[in-house]
């Protein structure tokens, strides 16, 4: 797959071009050029010069979807094992732990993707997750544990956000959305992956031990391969490296579209990109309105409950006399079945469309677990009509609220503030996405399940009056043009 990726190495090197140099009149003597190439080659780039690479850089959600899922099957052996069996607090925070990890994590992914390029980002992260990993399959105790599982959490916090930055600047516009859905896809299959290896755990002596060992391999592949892939065009020409972004552009498109993409980039803002970005400026500048779509996708992503559905499975699954097992490869494979038609859908029928279609999905899902749990409990009808509400829950959350918001948010923010601008958002993900672990529980006991799930509902409804109000449609329009769409000129 990357036999073609090691072009680069064989091409001469080019003088470097300061950005100084690359001024107007660069852009006017480009743009002629571009008319010309344009007369010559009106196709697409071709999408298997991008492929490889974007295929490697999902290796961090499949990490992703792998990590959340390999404490599912052994926790209780674990806790057997550690120590601390019985101790719903202690089995608590070997979940959790992970999940404050990524939060601290997404706070410096920006700052580690613009100060040292995307795939050096995505070598840094995958070292604390082969570290965290490692400690998890070696340790005799509870600390030793969440040590290896915050570390863990560090690395996928960084990840997840370079990943979709990285995507979305390495992908030809008419199958960026077809690329931005294999990061779902990737996901999906590392969480069945994890559920399918726990499998013989309760079977076979420190097992646990293994599941935790074998995620090292990606990880370590992750760090290999991006050795081979092309770093992104924009952050190059961010740093004022023009000739090197020409020739990754080249192994990315192909020579004939290298013009036209060179008068794209020329386009974003230069005079001020290399400057730090401060969060005041994400809040309260010309840069706010996206930041606030942004942000706010994410929150209702989280609200909607899709974490607390996946969590409150296992139950609804054995009250219906269906093993927990049996039921989880239901969910995995209805999640993994949405991802597949969110792949075909993303660029034909768009981001926002999609995003609709969703939520509103989601709303109608939320209403029929609203209607099972008015039936009484001794009606069979009842566990039933929940296990359906549940998998179209999941589907409709695959197809559209699931992998929307990665691809999405990349696309609309400008190139300056891209990688501060997901690190923060992907924050507000990773607090929402504890907090609606943590509170759900609790609230299901206080609050019921009728009440629970109707507020669930409300803020589904919410994000399709949100969708329809705020977010722009960015299917096959370049970064450049979404830009001037969304951000106020000076």
């Amino acid at each position: 797959m990357l036999g073609n990726l090691r072009g680069s190495s064989s091409m001469h090197k080019r003088t470097m071009v300061s950005r100084d140099c690359f001024d107007s009149s660069d852009i006017e003597d480009n743009s002629e050029l571009l008319q010309g190439s344009l007369e010559q080659d009106t196709t697409n780039p071709p999408w298997k010069r991008s492929f490889p690479h974007v295929i490697v850089a999902t290796l961090v959600a499949f990490l992703f979807g792998y990590h959340l899922g390999v404490v599912n099957e052994p926790l209780e052996t674990i806790s057997v094992d550690l120590g601390f069996s019985g101790n719903s607090l202690e089995e608590g925070l070997v979940v959790s732990t992970l999940l404050a990890g990524a939060f601290g994590g997404s706070m410096f992914s920006g700052r580690i993707a613009d100060d040292v390029g995307r795939r050096k980002a995505f070598q840094l992260c995958a070292l604390p997750m082969i570290l965290g990993a490692s400690i998890c399959a070696t340790t005799t105790n509870l600390a030793g544990m969440l040590l290896g599982r915050f570390l863990v959490g560090t690395g996928l916090g960084v990840g997840p956000p370079v990943a979709s930055l990285y995507v979305t600047e390495v992908s030809p516009a008419h199958v960026r959305g077809t690329y931005g859905s294999f990061i779902q896809i990737a996901s999906c299959l590392g969480l069945l992956g994890s559920l399918l290896i726990g499998i013989p755990v309760s079977s076979v002596v420190g097992w646990w031990r293994i599941c935790f060992w074998i995620s090292t391999i990606p990880a370590a592949m992750l760090v290999l391969l991006m050795i081979f892939c092309a770093e992104s065009p924009h952050w190059l020409y961010k740093q004022g490296r023009i000739a090197e972004a020409e020739l990754e552009l080249e192994r990315l498109v192909g020579s004939s579209h290298v013009k036209a993409a060179m008068v794209e980039l020329s386009k974003t803002d230069r005079a001020d990109e290399i400057d730090t970005v401060k969060l005041t400026e994400l809040l309260y500048g010309r840069h706010s309105r996206v930041i606030f779509i942004g942000s706010t996708l994410f929150a209702l992503q989280q609200l909607s409950g899709i974490n607390a559905v996946f969590y409150f499975s296992s139950t609804v699954f054995r009250r219906a006399g269906v093993s927990s097992n049996l039921g989880n490869v239901f969910v995995g494979v209805t999640n993994f079945t949405g991802s597949i038609i969110a792949l075909g859908l993303m660029d034909k029928l768009g981001r926002k469309a999609l995003l609709l279609w969703s939520f509103s999905g989601m709303a109608l899902a939320m209403v029929l677990q609203v209607l099972a749990a008015a039936i009484p409990v001794s009606n069979p009808f009842a566990f039933y009509l929940s296990i359906g509400g549940m998998l179209l829950f999941v589907l409709m959350f695959a197809v559209g609220a699931g992998p929307v918001p990665s691809l999405l948010l990349p696309e609309i923010f400008p190139s300056r503030i891209r990688a501060t601008a997901m690190a923060f958002c992907m924050s507000v993900h990773w607090v929402l996405n504890f907090l609606v672990g943590l509170l759900f529980l609790p609230l299901l006991d206080h609050m019921g399940p009728r009440l629970l799930y109707a507020m669930f509902c409300t803020f589904c409804v919410m994000a399709v009056v949100f969708v329809k109000r705020n977010v722009l449609e960015t299917k096959g329009k370049s970064l450049q043009e979404i830009e001037i769409a969304l951000l106020p000129q000076e």
